[in-house]
């Protein structure tokens, strides 16, 4: 592995949850937790991450003091707005906050309000159909009454572009006064036909009328490789140590998910590490399917990498609560774990 990764490495896995579904019937978790989007507010880390019912997905909210141990507090982005196009649910994207790798990821206020963006699907299922960006906004300062605007503020490229198959999440950098949208889109395909989600981006001075960049995707699949199918849940933040761009992010060959890294001048051409570096687990072990979808924070002088570990159900009570697999969140350190 090459030396200029050394800071983003976390070699060691908690190797158990720090969030669970629920497995309960009507529980907004019942099948799974996921996607997690971590903050500091108010002295305390704040936990947006989705769950799925069966139906859609739903965000909720967990608060920590030491990032092990979690309080839920409830869903804070529901399903059944009326609007076909998030009628099934809302997932967290990210929110507006602080990017610097080393910095305290607090929240930013824009206009007086806190700022979050998710994803929708417009079909009833898991991720059925074409998703779109949405915005929501809370003067709450529990982080627990968010407004969701009615119209989503991006959506899939026109007809015949890379990303004209649809979108998933998104992850905005504040940047030289304006604002990067990072984006994951995907390919239109013919019935039957594997998709490729890649990575754009999109510039705007607002929240809206983003403006696609002219040599999307920046971010591509790499072929006979561990991200050839799929190369995006970016996560991109500003290595202020380095002096340089550096995005978190998951690949997919149609086996395994997997975390790896890339750095950038610019934070538009990117050089990938060529490894993985949350690689999947072995049998048995919580991750031993996927384990992707980064969620990165710097706390105490170590790294934390947060992501959804997937492993297949091993008993029948599990697969009547869960289906068949188990879906959850977890972490890795740069250093080991103290308990």
């Amino acid at each position: 592995m090459k030396n200029m990764f050394k800071d983003y490495l976390t070699p060691y896995k908690y190797g158990k949850p720090i969030m669970s579904p629920s497995g309960k019937e009507g529980e907004f978790d019942r099948y799974g937790v996921d996607n997690m989007r971590i903050c500091r507010h108010n002295g305390k880390f704040y936990m947006f991450y989705i769950g799925f019912d069966g139906k859609g997905y739903r965000t909720a909210v967990a608060v920590s003091e030491d990032l092990l141990h979690w309080e839920r507090k409830g869903v804070v982005l529901d399903a059944g707005s009326g609007r076909p196009w998030d009628t099934n649910g809302r997932a967290v994207s990210c929110l507006l906050c602080d990017i610097d790798l080393y910095g305290n990821r607090e929240l930013i206020k824009k206009d007086g309000k806190y700022w979050m963006f998710y994803h929708a699907y417009p079909g009833e299922g898991y991720e059925v159909g074409a998703a779109a960006n949405g915005i929501a906004w809370t003067t709450d300062e529990n982080l627990l009454e968010w407004h969701c605007e009615p119209e989503p503020v991006f959506k899939k490229g026109q007809a015949g572009e890379w990303d004209s198959g649809g979108l998933y999440s998104v992850w905005i950098v504040p940047y030289e006064e304006k604002y990067r949208l990072y984006y994951n889109g995907k390919n239109p395909t013919k019935p039957g036909e594997m998709w490729k989600e890649q990575v754009g981006v999109a510039f705007s001075d607002t929240f809206y009328n983003w403006k696609r960049y002219e040599k999307n995707p920046i971010f591509k699949v790499t072929p006979n490789h561990w991200d050839s199918v799929f190369s995006c849940g970016q996560h991109v933040l500003y290595d202020s140590k380095n002096k340089r761009w550096v995005m978190f992010y998951c690949g997919f060959d149609l086996q395994h998910a997997q975390d790896g890294v890339a750095i950038s001048d610019d934070g538009l051409v990117w050089e990938k590490c060529e490894t993985p570096i949350i690689p999947y687990g072995k049998a048995g072990e919580l991750d031993s399917t996927h384990a992707h979808k980064p969620c990165i924070i710097y706390d105490n002088g170590k790294l934390y990498h947060f992501y959804c570990a997937v492993r297949p159900t091993e008993t029948e009570e599990e697969r009547q609560k869960f289906g068949n697999e188990y879906r959850c969140l977890t972490v890795a350190c740069s250093e080991p774990f103290d308990e």
